[in-house]
């Protein structure tokens, strides 16, 4: 029996680990996601720091990426940005690969 609680306590503590990587790889993802928006609307240093936490943030909306998509194409349609969801989407997806490589990185 005590192997069987063993088994047990060792699978909810990694499935713990990993939703937690996930969640670390998610965040850095969108940080990542704002920063690259933030150099295309030409902010500040700062500001483009203030503007990641943002999209971080929005993130935490709901379940998925749309309350991020959300956040940052009427973002980008407020300044006139020329940008369009297809690049924000495929920047999405490519910040998502770098996130991953740098928290497994830093692992």
């Amino acid at each position: 029996m005590t192997n069987f609680t063993d088994r047990e306590r060792s699978f909810e503590a990694q499935f713990a680990h990993d939703a937690e990587l996930q969640f670390r790889v998610m965040a850095r993802r969108d940080k990542l996601l704002g920063l690259w928006i933030a150099a295309h609307l030409g902010l500040g240093a700062d500001e483009a720091a203030t503007y990641a936490k943002s999209v971080v943030q929005a993130d935490l909306e709901e379940a998925g990426d749309e309350d991020v998509m959300r956040k940052v194409m009427a973002d980008l349609a407020a300044a006139a940005s020329p940008i369009t969801e297809h690049e924000v989407r495929h920047a999405l997806a490519t910040q998502g690969i770098e996130a991953r490589r740098q928290i497994m990185e830093a692992l």
